[in-house]
């Protein structure tokens, strides 16, 4: 049924048509919000006045403009901007540190040698003062004498759960501060409202959006025939648990960055005892895919279990090898059982055996 639904009370749903017509419905057992994300509009001077595109209108476009200007540097912004530089357009990226600063630098760098060689400006460190038009064309003050200029702008900055509008104020909740236990439950929501995907604010991934709604449908079933009670262990049927430090994501560029778990710097930050390996990767499947292949590879390593807790592959079509480090990290396969897999020759997959021959095994 189509409308615009609000929680209306307890497992009480009020769906609101366009004809205005209301239908009412009441769940036996929960109400699950699944409602997504909404693009995070930076407060600049002259943008909400402006018809800017999000990545959604980006992604519908019907035709590719002469040129364009890409305000944030994260994956999607990244993806887009060297799509439409394919396309013919003339691209500019502003941001205000680096491209990809969630990845370990040594892969963003790739992805930034690779735009540029393609046309692409980009610029770092970069604070947009205000935006305006002038005519047909977008006019951005980077803070320097030369303002961008740019016949479409793209605003790629983010994004946060869709909580407004759901009647979340009505159960005592604060649409800002939606959260949810690894089975998804809200709590101190009477037991019966869950949230998973974009909303929950966890990973703003689709596939771990997915992920969380395999875990929770199963929740809500084994509740609902006395087989779960308030809490559920990790890794069982019931928990998100891969959401905590096995998420596996690719940025789509060329070349590619896949990651899954952490990096370093965010190991250490939650407290492991980490330490990382890295190195070009040059074995006999890149050189088959190309002469002119570059790649690069990194593992991090929990020294006090001698398990992965991240990897990260940036290179072209990589994001073919991340399902491996995947089940690594998820499974915690100790290092000296992995030295036993084998990767077949010549695949690129032989980086796992370098990798783990550089660290010293």
């Amino acid at each position: 049924e189509r409308g615009r639904a609000t929680l209306s009370g307890e497992r009480e749903v009020t769906i609101t048509h366009d004809d205005g017509g209301p239908s009412r419905y009441r769940a036996e057992q929960a109400v699950v919000l699944a409602t997504g994300s909404t693009p995070t509009i930076p407060p600049i001077d002259g943008l909400a006045d402006l018809d800017y595109w999000t990545t959604r209108d980006a992604t519908s476009a019907k035709e590719v403009p002469p040129s364009l200007a890409v305000l944030g540097a994260g994956v999607a912004g990244v993806e887009l901007a060297q799509a439409y530089a394919r396309l013919g357009a003339e691209v500019t990226i502003i941001a205000r540190s680096g491209i990809l600063a969630n990845f370990p630098q040594e892969a963003s760098d790739l992805v930034l040698e690779a735009l540029r060689s393609e046309g692409v400006t980009v610029l770092t460190d970069t604070n947009t003062e205000s935006v305006q038009k002038e005519g047909e064309d977008f006019v951005l003050d980077v803070g320097s004498d030369q303002p961008v200029r740019a016949r479409k702008l793209l605003v790629s900055t983010g994004r946060h759960p869709h909580t407004t509008g759901l009647g979340l104020e009505a159960l005592d909740l604060d649409p800002k501060e939606l959260t949810s236990d690894d089975t998804g439950r809200v709590p101190d929501a009477g037991g019966w409202l869950y949230a998973v995907g974009d909303v929950a604010g966890k990973v703003q991934l689709t596939h771990q959006g997915k992920y969380e709604a395999r875990m929770t449908a199963d929740a809500i079933a084994a509740r609902a025939h006395g087989e779960l009670g308030d809490t559920a262990t990790d890794w069982s049927p019931y928990t998100s648990t891969a959401d905590r430090g096995a998420v596996p994501q690719v940025v789509f560029t060329d070349p590619e960055i896949a990651m899954v778990g952490r990096t370093l710097e965010q190991a250490r930050k939650d407290g492991v005892n980490a330490s990382e390996t890295s190195l070009e990767i040059a074995v006999g499947g890149s050189a088959l895919h190309s002469d002119s292949y570059r790649g690069w590879a990194q593992m991090v390593v929990d020294e006090d279990r001698k398990v992965l807790v991240g990897v990260t592959f940036a290179g072209p079509e990589v994001s073919e090898m991340l399902h491996s480090a995947t089940i690594a990290i998820v499974g915690e396969v100790p290092l000296d059982r992995l030295w036993h897999a084998v990767p077949a020759y010549p695949t690129v997959s032989e980086v796992w055996l370098r990798l783990l021959e550089q660290y010293g095994m």
